[in-house]
């Protein structure tokens, strides 16, 4: 997962939030894209941040789906996440 995929997911919860819309994520991913180096890492903790604030201050449904490969940083942080 890249920046620019890591910003639009999190762009995704935001926008869901801020409607009070369920969030269905589909997970397909291994984790950081390691040629992005630490802009990459970090998105998979902003992700994780949004949807903790999705999920904490407005209580809504938040359903991850997992598909292989689903493994390393994207399981760990926003993952294993949902409901």
């Amino acid at each position: 997962m890249g920046s620019v995929v890591g910003e639009k997911i999190t762009r995704l919860i935001e926008y869901a939030t801020n409607r009070s819309l369920p969030l269905i994520i589909v997970c397909a991913s291994g984790g950081a894209r390691m040629q992005e180096g630490s802009l990459s890492l970090m998105q998979m903790a902003k992700i994780s941040s949004a949807s903790y604030n999705y999920q904490s201050n407005k209580k809504l449904f938040y359903v991850s789906i997992l598909t292989s490969p689903t493994t390393g940083g994207v399981t760990a942080s926003f993952g294993m996440l949902g409901d």
